[in-house]
């Protein structure tokens, strides 16, 4: 065992690393500056490119100008990066550009507390761009869980050709601890889909599926535009051609919902109480689970690694046996209101916190004991 000590911003940057990311470009912002840091140290000796844009809106249009040019690309911030960033997103989106965005949280709104962690940003990744288009995010609860799901992360991106996000927080980000990388199994390297063949049209696809890519500058004619366009490129009013695109948009992500589904769980047969989590709240969940065990209660938990698209297959089944479902977030309620759509016959019971502390499992397991 080769035990490695870092933080989850390291962690972070190693796992795209792995993932072949060989274009960066970021600007410096708390708590998130460290994964720039680290790849500013690890893509040059690669042979990779590390820019700092000179804010956050030119930082993500060089990394939409590399991942055109068929460059795996990751860029990091936290919310009022994210809130800048939003119009390149939505281009992104509409013009099926790749790439892995990592958003270290912090506590909100505006520019709220740059050393305080929360989870403030859930709702905004999902619905910060225009046309509400599905994405996919990932909520990590460790340094382990930022590695890996870093390497999934640019899978999704390049198999599905769609911004990708990372959900961190500066209390996963921030912190150092050990794990065992030697020990650790990474998802097989999803490459790009290239185009083969004559007469190519960018955004010809199958109808639940994302084109496959050329890049700009080859030596094929590639026509990338943020307006409303067809198959061919060009811009279009037809309805039937809008029509078509959104839904392929949307079901190129819904169709592979269940493959894309990460999660964790301890689920007891003698237990009536589910509680459902993610990020570094989940870790709570499992010490307040463990210690009230040693009381004879056993208590259920799910911890969820994709939040969108809504893993709404695992939550339905997960929660079929249990009387009682709890959700705690570390916000005011961004997510629980998924979980009550998906679980109309249940009563589902919410505890949120915000003000820049951590959950402790002694108020969780006051939650639950509150009954």
């Amino acid at each position: 065992m080769a035990l490695s000590f870092m933080e989850g911003n390291e962690a972070l940057a190693r796992g795209a690393i792995a993932a072949g990311c060989d274009f960066f470009a970021g600007y410096p912002i708390t708590p998130a500056t460290t994964i720039f840091n680290n790849m500013l140290q690890m893509l040059p000796p690669k042979g990779g490119i590390c820019v700092q844009g000179e804010d956050e809106i030119a930082s993500m249009g060089y990394c939409i100008g590399a991942a055109m040019a068929g460059k795996k690309t990751l860029t990091a911030t936290s919310g009022p990066g994210i809130s800048l960033y939003s119009e390149q997103i939505s281009f992104a989106i509409g013009s099926e550009i790749p790439l892995v965005i990592a958003d270290v949280q912090r506590l909100g709104p505006s520019t709220g507390s740059a050393t305080r962690g929360a989870d403030s940003d859930i709702q905004f990744l999902r619905w910060g761009s225009t046309s509400g288009v599905p994405v996919i995010v990932l909520a990590p609860k460790d340094a382990l869980d930022c590695y890996v799901l870093t390497v999934h992360a640019f899978n999704y991106a390049e198999e599905f050709r769609c911004p990708v996000f990372i959900a961190s927080n500066k209390e996963i980000g921030m912190t150092k601890e050990s794990f065992d990388m030697d020990s650790v199994t990474l998802p097989p390297i999803v490459e790009r889909k290239m185009f083969k063949g004559n007469n190519f049209l960018p955004f010809e696809a199958e109808p639940d599926a994302a084109p496959p890519f050329l890049p700009i500058g080859d030596k094929t004619l590639v026509r990338q535009t943020s307006s409303t366009h067809g198959p061919d490129g060009y811009i279009t009013i037809d309805p039937e051609v809008i029509g078509a695109t959104q839904k392929r948009l949307r079901d190129k992500i819904h169709s592979a919902r269940e493959r894309i589904t990460l999660y964790e769980e301890n689920i007891k047969e003698n237990s009536d109480t589910l509680v459902i989590s993610y990020g570094v709240t989940s870790r709570a969940v499992e010490d307040a689970a463990a210690i009230l065990e040693t009381k004879g209660k056993a208590i259920s938990f799910l911890s969820l690694k994709t939040l969108w698209p809504t893993p709404e297959a695992l939550i339905k089944k997960k929660a079929a046996q249990f009387k009682r479902v709890i959700v705690i977030e570390m916000n005011l309620g961004q997510y629980v209101n998924e979980i009550r759509r998906i679980l109309p016959e249940k009563k589902v019971e919410f505890y949120g916190q915000m003000n820049g502390i951590l959950i402790a499992p002694k108020t969780i397991m006051e939650v639950i004991e509150n009954e």
